[in-house]
């Protein structure tokens, strides 16, 4: 935002730090909470501290103090905001996903090379896990958690964990397990999703699987086509028992499909046009084909007479292509409507454009500093001032330019 632009809407502004910021008990630190606020939505190229301070004109040293050094709970700041997030957003979905902020060096919290989804390789890169709330219209992150790599858990890290002020209690743990810790984190505080989405990175997995419906949550998850299920009619047969030891589970004779192969034996004539979205030129639609299956694989989830629980399987099959594209399995009901199956399961696209907003125009990955702790003040800030803005969208009295 300009200048002029921030001055119109400075009332606005001050309310909204004033709410979300009320957490932090010490006056300074909501003061300076809304300058850094201020800075991240002030236009400019660059929005790092020197940068940020220069336009603001206060001392650089003010807010890199203030966001690597204090003591004020970022977690209850971020608490206030996603309460507030999902009120203004109207979701329908929950999103799980992750963005990768290249970096030169190592050392910056979480810093090595893995993939980058941003450079679209393999990179010097952090990697951010993030919960959002989604609508068709609207989307706003609720929660963030830096990925720590195996590479800092080793002996020969404890020098950079120590540079970066990385809590001890703070190890590796896989991208799928800091996802549902933030789930759990904001169950704590009374929210939770009406269905979760998320790409195969979490939906393949198996334990995020499991995760997800050991808190009995809803989910429509971007699958693979290589994974194994078997079929709808499939039955269990019990083996025979000798009357020695425990009694063996049921156990299924076929061995499992993969999701292509049902898809494929099923034929594309099963399935029908379905449109999910009418975009600003034309509607966006495809031929999807939806199937019941018993997911296989690692670890399967029998009930007591041995059955594997039917999930619904969405595959996407265009009309100019031999095979399907596309793959999502839910755990929603069998009664659920096609067209809301296939708009759920497409719900993800809103995430681009928030990442997209974050970093081009709120610097969510210019942050320059080594605090392991100052990267999740530094997010929570710019998710603050990204809700601020879809605030101002929302409200036709109210615009505002990102």
């Amino acid at each position: 935002m300009r200048a002029g632009e921030l001055a119109v809407c400075r009332g606005r502004l001050e309310e909204f730090a004033g709410e979300v910021f009320a957490p932090l008990v010490r006056r300074d630190q909501r003061e300076k909470d809304a300058l850094y606020l201020r800075g991240l939505l002030l236009e400019g190229r660059r929005k790092s501290m020197q940068p940020m301070a220069e336009r603001l004109g206060v001392d650089h040293q003010q807010p890199q103090q203030f966001i690597t050094s204090s003591t004020w709970p970022f977690d209850a700041v971020r608490a206030r905001l996603a309460w507030r997030a999902v009120r203004v957003v109207r979701l329908q979905v929950w999103v799980v996903d992750d963005t990768g902020f290249p970096k030169d060096g190592v050392s910056s919290p979480g810093v090595a090379r893995q993939y980058c989804g941003t450079l679209g390789k393999v990179g010097n890169c952090q990697i951010g896990v993030s919960v959002h709330a989604a609508s068709d219209t609207a989307s706003c992150p609720l929660s963030w958690r830096l990925f720590l790599p195996k590479s800092w858990d080793v002996p020969e890290a404890d020098g950079r964990r120590k540079r970066c002020r990385i809590p001890d209690d703070e190890h590796h743990r896989p991208k799928w397990q800091l996802a549902l810790d933030m789930l759990d984190e904001l169950a704590g505080t009374g929210l939770r999703p009406a269905v979760l989405v998320a790409d195969t990175g979490y939906g393949a997995n198996a334990d995020f699987r499991r995760g997800l419906e050991d808190r009995h949550l809803a989910y429509v998850l971007q699958a693979k086509g290589e994974m194994a299920a078997h079929g709808e009619e499939a039955v269990p047969h019990q083996p025979e028992y000798g009357g020695l030891g425990p009694k063996p589970l049921p156990r299924y004779r076929a061995r499992p499909l993969s999701l292509r192969e049902h898809v494929r034996a099923a034929g594309r004539h099963q399935g029908w046009t379905v449109t999910w979205r009418k975009g600003s030129k034309a509607a966006m639609s495809s031929h999807f084909v939806l199937l019941r299956v018993r997911l296989a694989g690692r670890r399967p989830r029998p009930a007591a007479d041995g059955t594997i629980p039917l999930v619904w399987l969405i595959a996407q099959w265009p009309e100019d292509e031999a095979e399907p594209v596309k793959y999502w399995i839910s755990n929603l009901p069998a009664d659920i409507p096609a067209r809301d199956l296939v708009r759920l399961a497409k719900a993800r696209w809103r995430i681009e454009h928030d990442y997209r907003e974050l970093k081009t125009a709120l610097g969510l990955d210019h942050f320059e500093g080594r605090s392991f702790t100052g990267w999740h003040r530094h997010v929570t800030l710019v998710t603050a001032a990204h809700l601020f803005l879809t605030e101002q969208r929302s409200s036709p009295k109210a615009p505002a330019r990102a």
